[in-house]
């Protein structure tokens, strides 16, 4: 049962009791007058009331209090129950806050080791499929084409079928090495890195068309790789989940700061759960304070949109 009305029913009962034992011998006539079981009946429940509402405005900081603890998500910070009440609930309000604060810092904090070791990995794993697996097949493409020089026409034409499904490893190893580790980003920028990654993606109508400002501001290298991450894991999505025919890419600069905006027209999120991948795009976001934001798109399908505040655009 929950608070209030454990206190209102045991209040209540107290002042029935009082009540019926004013109507019994304990009263100022006998027997009972109707005028004055009129007044006491409309006493008590004026006091019942009464009670009631003094109650619900006491515990409603309590209330908002519990539906912020029910509703708060670390993954969208800043927003706090306002401080209410008198004395042990006010201060009750303003420790759960503190402790908001406290958590926030400390997941962000390990978030960003986390998300650093995490491209670490990624580098590592990119360079070994580059460095040991690529030059693996390149070098075995050269013994495939020096065995076909010298087989019989047979076999050379089997030899050449080998050969390019090797090719065709080869090709995909160094997709993956690219997805992995962003070298365009490190060399020619987030422009020219998002141009690449839009032709990396197939769908059965393949339309994905990019929206790029010419005067965009000057990033951090941290804030071109969130959105570099943010704009890879939206199109993936896309691609392995959505269904859609149609995707745009937009990167502008806004009045509020820098926005990504990634829309398609595909099935849409139709309320499904977040996943591993969303939740590590809100993380990144948090990373350079930054607002991610996913919903239904203009017509149908969804969009991911992030903006970046104006002041953490430069550096």
């Amino acid at each position: 049962m929950p608070l209030f009305w454990r206190i209102f029913l045991l209040n209540a009962v107290v002042l029935i009791a009082a009540a019926a034992l004013l109507l019994g011998p304990v009263t100022v006539s006998t027997p009972v007058l109707l005028t004055e079981a009129a007044v006491l009946t409309a006493g008590l429940a004026a006091m019942l009331v009464a009670n009631g509402v003094l109650l619900r405005l006491g515990l409603a900081p309590l209330q908002r209090l519990t539906r912020a603890m029910t509703t708060t998500d670390l993954l969208r910070p800043g927003r706090r129950p306002a401080v209410g009440g008198h004395g042990e609930v006010a201060e009750l309000i303003t420790t759960f806050n503190t402790m908001l604060d406290r958590l926030e810092a400390e997941r962000a904090t390990s978030a960003a080791r986390a998300l650093s070791a995490q491209e670490a990995e990624r580098h590592r794993i990119a360079q070994e499929l580059h460095d040991e697996i690529g030059q693996t097949l390149t070098a075995v493409l050269l013994e495939l084409k020096r065995v076909a020089d010298h087989a019989t026409p047979a076999v050379r034409e089997e030899l050449h079928q080998v050969q390019e499904t090797t090719r065709a490893s080869l090709d995909e190893i160094r997709r993956i090495a690219r997805r992995l580790r962003p070298g365009v980003l490190e060399e020619l920028g987030l422009t020219s890195a998002l141009k690449a990654l839009t032709t990396e993606f197939t769908w059965p109508t393949p339309a994905v068309r990019h929206h790029i400002d010419a005067d965009l501001p000057p990033l951090s290298r941290d804030i071109e790789l969130v959105l570099y991450r943010v704009a890879q894991e939206s199109l993936t999505n896309v691609a392995r989940h959505a269904g859609a025919h149609r995707v745009d890419l937009t990167l502008r600069h806004a009045p509020s700061g820098v926005e990504l905006r990634v829309r398609d027209d595909g099935r849409g999120i139709d309320g499904a759960a977040e996943g591993a991948g969303i939740s590590g795009m809100r993380e990144r976001a948090l990373l350079i304070g930054a607002d991610l934001a996913l919903g239904p798109g203009a017509d149908r399908g969804t969009e991911v949109r992030l903006i970046v505040p104006v002041h953490h655009r430069s550096r």
